[in-house]
C-alpha cells in the first residue's frame, strides 16, 4: 500500500489520521508521507521512494537514522528487558555523563518527553518560589501542558491558532506573554508583578516559529532581570541541547539558567526528557523535597542506553564543525539562489539548524515569522519533496543538517532548490 492508502486507513481509527498534528500536512497541503525505514541521511517511504531527510524526526537524529552503534546498544539493552519501573545502573551512569558534560548541573531527573520535562520544571519553580505565575514568549513552544499552550508556536501556528480548546482560563490567567527578543517587555512585567512571577521560560534559540536567534544581550538581560525579581530562569533546551556542541547552549554561551530542560538528542531517537539544575534547586523534587514528580517509564533502560551512546559519540567524534560547515553552505546557497532569482526569502541558519523564511527581512519574533508567505513555503516543501528531499511540513519549524549528511547531499539540495519557480 502507498502513503495515501495508509492515510485513508489511519483516518478511520486515529484522530485526523495522525498522532501529532503537524504530520497531517495541514500547513502545506497534500497527503502525508509514510516512512518505512531510514539509514544515515535517507529514508524510504511506503510509496517506494527514497528521500534525503532534513527533518531528522524533528531534531533527535543529529547522527542520522539507525546509527549502527546506537541500534546495537538498543538491541542489546532490549534483550535484557524493556522496562522495570525500578532503578538501573545505567540511569546513574547517564546522569553522571550529563552532569559532566553540563557542569552547571549537579543533578538531573529523567522523564519520558520534553513536554513532561517542561511541565516538571514549571512546577518546580512554583514550588521553590511559592509564586504562581510565569512569563513565556509569544511563539515559543514548550510542549502541550495547559499553562504552556498559551501563545504557543510549532504545530499550533500551523493550525492557525495560538492556544487550544480545553485549556482552563485559570491556567491562562497565570501566564504572562512577551514578544521574543523584547527584554524591555519582560522587565516591565517583572517590575509591575515581580512578586507573583515564579519563572521566565524561554527557548534560548527559538525553534518553533522557525529559527530565530536571541538578540544581543537578550538572554543575559533575562538572567539579570529574573535574579533581581527573585524569579527562576528556565532554559528550554529540548531542541538546543547538544545541538551546537556536546553540552547545552546555555553553558556554551556562559549563561547559567536555574533549571534546564532537555529532550530529543539526549534520547538518540527514543522517547526521553530531563530536568537539571543545581543541587539546591533539584533537592526540592520528591523524595527529597515537596515538589512531586513521578513516571513509570522514567529512566527507561532502552531510552537511556540510546541516549548515552549518542552523547558518547557526540563527545568523542565531535561532528559539530562538519555540521556547521554544511549548514552554512546550504543556507548561503539558498540565499544566493534566492537573490539571483529574485525570490522573496532568506534562509536563517545556526549550526545545523536552518529555516527558509519567505520574506527578505530578518525574523526577530513571532510577528515577523507570521508575516512570511506560507503559501510560498508550501510550494517550496512540495517542490523539494518531488525532487527527493524531505523538509519540515510547516513554515514554523526548523530543519536540520545531521552528521550523516554530506557535501553531495547539500549540492543536490541546492540544485533542486534552484529549479523552484520564482
Amino acid at each position: 500500500m502507498n502513503s495515501a492508502q495508509w492515510f485513508e486507513r489511519a483516518e478511520k481509527v486515529i484522530p485526523g489520521g495522525v498522532n501529532s498534528p503537524v504530520r497531517a500536512f495541514n500547513g502545506v497541503g497534500g497527503t502525508p508521507v509514510y516512512f518505512k525505514s531510514g539509514k544515515g541521511a535517507k529514508v524510504q517511504t511506503e510509496d517506494g521512494t527514497e528521500l534525503i531527510d532534513f527533518c531528522g524526526s524533528w531534531g533527535p537524529l543529529i547522527l542520522g537514522h539507525a546509527r549502527e552503534e546506537i541500534v546495537d546498544v538498543v538491541a542489546k539493552t532490549a534483550a535484557d528487558g524493556l522496562t522495570f519501573g525500578a532503578n538501573t545502573a545505567k540511569e546513574a551512569e547517564f546522569a553522571e555523563l550529563l552532569t559532566t558534560l553540563i557542569p552547571e548541573m549537579d543533578m538531573v531527573r529523567l522523564v519520558s518527553s520534553g513536554t513532561e520535562a517542561v511541565m516538571t520544571a514549571v512546577r518546580l519553580a512554583r514550588g521553590i518560589t511559592g509564586r504562581r505565575k510565569i512569563i513565556k514568549f509569544d511563539g515559543c513552544y514548550h510542549g502541550h501542558s495547559d499553562y504552556l499552550l498559551v501563545a504557543s508556536g510549532s504545530g499550533l501556528l500551523t493550525g492557525g491558532t495560538s492556544s487550544s480548546a480545553g485549556v482552563s482560563p485559570a491556567a491562562t490567567e497565570e501566564v504572562y506573554v512577551a514578544p521574543y527578543n523584547d527584554l524591555a517587555a519582560v522587565q516591565e512585567i517583572l517590575k509591575a508583578n515581580g512578586d507573583e512571577i515564579a519563572a521566565v521560560i524561554v527557548e534560548p534559540i527559538a525553534g518553533n516559529m522557525g529559527l530565530v536567534e536571541p538578540a544581543e544581550g537578550f538572554l543575559e538581560g533575562l538572567r539579570a532581570a529574573t535574579a533581581e525579581a527573585g524569579a527562576l530562569l528556565i532554559f528550554d533546551e529540548v531542541i538546543n541541547g547538544f545541538r551546537l556542541g556536546p553540552t547545552t547552549f546555555g553553558h556554551s554561551a556562559g549563561i547559567n539558567a536555574d533549571i534546564t530542560t532537555l529532550g530529543k538528542i539526549i534520547g538518540g531517537g527514543m522517547p526521553i526528557g530531563a530536568i537539571g539544575g543545581s543541587k539546591a534547586i533539584m533537592s526540592h523534587l520528591a523524595p527529597l523535597g515537596p515538589v512531586y514528580q513521578a513516571g513509570t517509564l522514567s529512566g527507561n533502560p532502552v531510552a537511556v542506553a540510546a541516549g548515552m551512546k549518542t552523547l558518547e559519540l557526540l563527545r568523542d567524534e565531535s561532528p559539530y564543525l562538519k555540521v556547521e560547515i554544511l549548514g552554512k553552505r546550504l543556507a548561503d546557497g539558498i540565499n544566493r539562489i534566492a537573490e539571483e532569482k529574485g525570490l522573496d526569502l532568506h534562509c536563517a541558519q545556526k549550526g545545523g539548524m536552518f529555516t527558509p523564511f519567505f520574506r527578505k527581512e530578518a525574523v526577530h519574533n513571532l510577528d515577523d515569522s507570521k508575516a512570511c508567505d506560507q503559501k510560498a513555503h508550501a510550494a517550496y516543501f512540495h517542490h523539494m519533496l518531488d525532487h527527493g528531499f524531505y523538509t519540515p511540513p510547516s513554515g514554523f519549524e526548523v530543519a536540520f543538517v545531521s552528521a550523516a549528511h554530506t557535501a553531495n547531499h547539500i549540492a543536490a539540495f541546492l540544485a533542486a532548490f534552484e529549479k523552484l519557480d520564482s
